[in-house]
């Protein structure tokens, strides 16, 4: 997804920051940090509540029509549109020692 497409409330700038995307996007097996939830106010306080919080450090498991990712060690199920909804950034390797 191009930046002129994406949209502009993911990052503190106006615009998505270069790494930003949805976690619908990321390649299974990837580390990545919760930069931004697009959803209802409702669904936001329920994804927050799952533990899918901003600044969150999650692994994305396996993607398919939906996304089973690991957060605080315990398996998410998710489908993809709501995925679509979860903006990430990568994960630094440096982090993943952290």
């Amino acid at each position: 997804m191009s930046e002129t497409n994406a949209p502009a409330t993911c990052g503190d700038t106006g615009g998505p920051p270069p790494a930003c995307c949805p976690l619908s996007k990321v390649r299974a097996g990837t580390s990545v940090r919760i930069k931004q939830l697009l959803a209802s106010p409702d669904l936001c306080q329920r994804l927050r509540e799952l533990g899918l919080c901003e600044e969150q450090r999650i692994k994305l498991l396996l993607r398919d029509r939906s996304v089973v990712c690991q957060v605080c060690n315990v398996r998410l199920g998710l489908s993809g549109r709501l995925a679509d909804s979860i903006w990430v950034e990568p994960v630094t390797p440096e982090e993943h020692t952290a």
